[in-house]
């Protein structure tokens, strides 16, 4: 159909290029002064007896048909002027839109062709610019003249759904023809020529529940009472149809899916007409029982449901709720169950919907009943206490033994059980009640104290013979009644003060007295002085008729100096019968009052001050006697720490740190102990004690005693100074008789790892013999006479005896 739409278009369009070209004067051409042309066979108007005059030109529109398919170019139209006289003296010039790459010209003839395939859709015309010039000088013979190349339509495109696929939703039992949505397709052919884009619409596949307008693409049901229970979705296929759906259009389509939403058009329903369930009697209340539940074929609020009892023979033992995310009935237990007193229950249920549509009414009632039978079933049940709390009194005064009351409790099982009697300890940890086990009598069993505790409240324990895990609990209150046993005395420990300056009559305390008893009527407290101050010449006492009473003075002038203290026996009376009475002490302090009557100084005068001695002097002759003392005793330490001191304080160095270490080291390089850099820096020895050690060292050791001077003293190797200094060490000891030890010898030699004095061990000297000699310990004295027999045994021996320890400070004592 399209190819013979294309070939009758063709086909005119060929018709009227023909008929343009062959009468272009006639159609498209003006004169110049815009008068048209004159027909030939008026003889006024003939070209030989009119002068021509040079005419501007102006085309008509031309049409070109879109999507050529042909091979040649396809032509278009035909230029000419007046004053071509196809001799080759005038040549077309075409220029504008698409000139040269789309539309070529013929600059001879002005036959204009299209060269390229166009596509109206894409652009549906083209505006061009032609003139005529002269062939050789290009000069204009014509006005350059505008004119249009309208692109035909053709059916070339099918109509589209830009809006598909679709989705749309009804109410199910919507009525016939009720408007689900609308469809639209777009046709991109040109809708002002022909029918290429007049579109129809059809429903493909979907009938015969769908229907669709073909004007205008409504789709609408097309079957009345369509149930969402049956079926809920439906897919459509709609298409659209061009050329006003004549054969030949083109045509596209879209997909609908409908979707029925849900009315509430069903109503609930139980599955079974009656159920039952069966219970312990032992459920608590607010216990499930059972749940149930109707069906609803509806969905969502639709199917929301209440329940009710409406009729049964326990009315207020159940109730039933909705579980609103379930939509069952619930069934709880509103009271507690009994199977002696009753084993079954009859419930009616109505599950109705909640929310209903009055359109559906006549779909008939929306709610269902259903029976329930609740069986009750038997336990065995603990013993119950009859009441529960038994209130009970009982004096303070009851001696061990008295009954106090009597409690209760009997098996609630049909058959009933013999029952004991206990009491928790846990209520009762003073024991101060027994209960007998057969019969349930509480009784004393210590003597009561109603100040120490007024109320007793124990759980008294039935368990049944039969069943010792059937255990009942009930609870006795017992009330201790109280009774006058308790002396009443002060109310609080007064501290009285009196005024030196007091005067006759004088109220200097008000007391009162606190009783531990509680009398039904209240306390009433009577006052007075003891016997034995019935007499006081000081003080008396008035009674104030309202449990207290006023301490007076009898006389003035009130002395510290002659008594600063005051006792004063109250004597303290209840009412009670028998009324009890106690003895209360007041301590009365004569106090040096300022004169608004507030004590300054109160109690006893220690002593008297010398007269003319202030406070001020007493205080500054204590201080120097206890500065004095203090003195004295640091005094007496320091000469306690001189009487022995190991070493002289004039000859005291920090070398003597060797003597209080007694561990092997590193040699000079270890200094965790002590400081080697210090015993190393012989340099700051004064001058004064270099002649003397140099002395002494003479005849002891190989170095003469004139090598060491004070000039070549710094030069000397370590070694000998350490050993000047042992010797000199040495020699105070001996002459200090008080030095503890006085059988050791102190001997201090020094070596260590890089020393740069090396070694003192005999074993490094490059003799076999020992060069040293050890007859100068026979000439120290009978304290070193050990030691020259010690070293002497050692003559003419390889191995001789060293007093060094390579790396080590090391005191010997013998």
């Amino acid at each position: 159909m399209a190819q013979m739409s294309f070939l009758i278009c063709s086909t005119v369009w060929f018709l009227t290029a023909h008929l343009l070209r062959d009468n272009m004067s006639c159609w498209g051409l003006k004169s110049a002064d815009r008068t048209p042309d004159r027909p030939h066979s008026d003889p006024k108007y003939s070209w030989d007896a009119l002068q021509r005059q040079k005419r501007n030109w102006v085309w008509n529109q031309f049409f070109v048909l879109e999507e050529y398919t042909g091979t040649d170019p396809l032509y278009v139209g035909k230029l000419h002027s007046d004053v071509d006289k196809s001799d080759g003296n005038v040549k077309y010039v075409l220029t504008g839109d698409g000139a040269s790459s789309i539309f070529t010209i013929d600059e001879k003839t002005g036959d204009i062709h299209a060269t390229k395939r166009l596509d109206r859709e894409e652009q549906g015309y083209y505006t061009l610019r032609a003139q005529a010039v002269d062939s050789k000088t290009s000069a204009p013979v014509e006005d350059e003249s505008e004119f249009i190349v309208k692109v035909q339509d053709i059916n070339d495109n099918e109509p589209k759904f830009l809006d598909g696929p679709y989705t749309a939703e009804v109410p199910e039992m919507s009525p016939l023809g009720t408007m689900v949505v609308q469809v639209t397709a777009t046709d991109a052919d040109d809708p002002t020529y022909g029918n290429s884009a007049r579109v129809v619409y059809s429903i493909i596949h979907g009938q015969p529940y769908f229907s669709v307008e073909p004007k205008t693409g409504i789709i609408r049901t097309a079957l009345p009472n369509m149930d969402r229970e049956t079926r809920n979705q439906y897919v459509l296929i709609i298409q659209a149809k061009d050329m006003v759906g004549q054969m030949g259009g083109l045509s596209g389509t879209t997909s609908v899916t409908v979707t029925l939403t849900d009315v509430n058009d069903n109503p609930p329903c139980f599955s079974r007409k009656s159920y039952q369930y069966s219970v312990l009697e032992s459920l608590p209340v607010a216990s499930v029982v059972a749940k149930l539940k109707a069906v609803d074929a509806d969905i969502d609020s639709n199917a929301e449901m209440d329940y009710h009892i409406i009729d049964g023979d326990a009315p207020g033992v159940f109730n039933i709720t909705t579980d609103e995310d379930t939509q069952e009935g619930v069934i709880f237990l509103q009271r507690p169950l009994d199977y002696e007193t009753k084993s079954s229950f009859s419930l009616k249920i109505e599950a109705t919907n909640r929310n209903i549509d009055p359109q559906f009414l006549t779909f008939g009632p929306f709610s269902d009943t259903a029976a329930v039978n609740v069986i009750v079933e038997d336990v065995n049940e603990p013993p119950v206490f009859s009441p529960l709390i038994r209130k009970m009194m009982v004096s303070e005064a009851a001696r061990v033994g008295t009954v106090v009351g009597t409690v209760s409790a009997s098996d609630p099982d049909s058959s009933s059980s013999a029952i004991r009697y206990s009491i928790d300890r846990n209520t009762d940890m003073e024991r101060f009640f027994n209960v007998d086990a057969l019969t349930g009598v509480i009784s004393t069993a210590k003597a009561l104290d109603r100040e120490f505790n007024s109320f007793h409240n124990i759980t008294i324990l039935a368990t049944e013979n039969r069943d010792p895990s059937q255990v009942g609990r009930g609870i006795a209150l017992i009330r201790v009644m109280d009774i006058n046993d308790n002396a009443p005395v002060f109310a609080i420990e007064y501290e009285t003060h009196l005024c030196e300056n007091a005067a006759p009559g004088q109220v200097i305390q008000t007391i009162s007295a606190v009783d531990k008893d509680e009398p039904l009527s209240g306390h009433r407290f009577y006052f007075s002085l003891a016997i034995s101050a019935s007499n006081d010449n000081n003080f008396t006492l008035r009674d104030n008729k309202d449990n207290t009473a006023s301490v007076l003075t009898k006389h003035a002038d009130f002395r510290r100096q002659d008594q600063s203290l005051y006792l004063l026996p109250v004597l303290i009376v209840d009412s009670g019968s028998p009324a009890l009475s106690s003895t209360n002490t007041l301590s009365v302090r004569v106090c040096d009052c300022d004169v608004d009557g507030i004590p300054q100084a109160c109690g006893t005068i220690a002593f008297s001050l010398p007269e003319g001695l202030s406070t001020g002097a007493l205080l500054a002759i204590m201080g120097c006697i206890i500065t004095l003392l203090v003195l004295m005793l640091l005094i007496m330490a320091i000469l306690r720490r001189r009487k022995a001191p190991l070493f002289l304080e004039d000859e005291r160095d920090v070398r003597e740190n060797i003597v209080r270490y007694d561990d092997e080291g590193g040699g000079e390089e270890d200094t965790e102990a002590f400081d080697m850099v210090t015993l190393r820096n012989l340099n700051i020895i004064r001058d004064s004690k270099i002649q003397d050690t140099s002395q002494e060292t003479a005849s002891v050791y190989p170095y003469s005693a004139s090598a060491i001077s004070r000039t070549s003293y710094k030069t000397l190797p370590d070694n000998i100074f350490f050993q000047e200094f042992i010797w000199d060490r040495l020699k105070v000891t001996d002459v200090d008789p008080s030095a503890p030890p006085y059988d050791s010898l102190q001997t201090y030699a020094f070596e260590g790892n890089g020393s740069i004095a090396e070694s003192l061990s005999t074993l490094e000297l490059p003799s076999s013999e020992s060069e040293q000699s050890y007859d100068y310990l026979s000439n120290w004295g009978p304290r070193f006479k050990k030691l020259a027999d010690l070293y002497g045994n050692f003559e003419g021996s390889n191995i001789s005896p060293s007093l060094s320890y390579h790396g080590e400070l090391w005191p010997i004592n013998i």
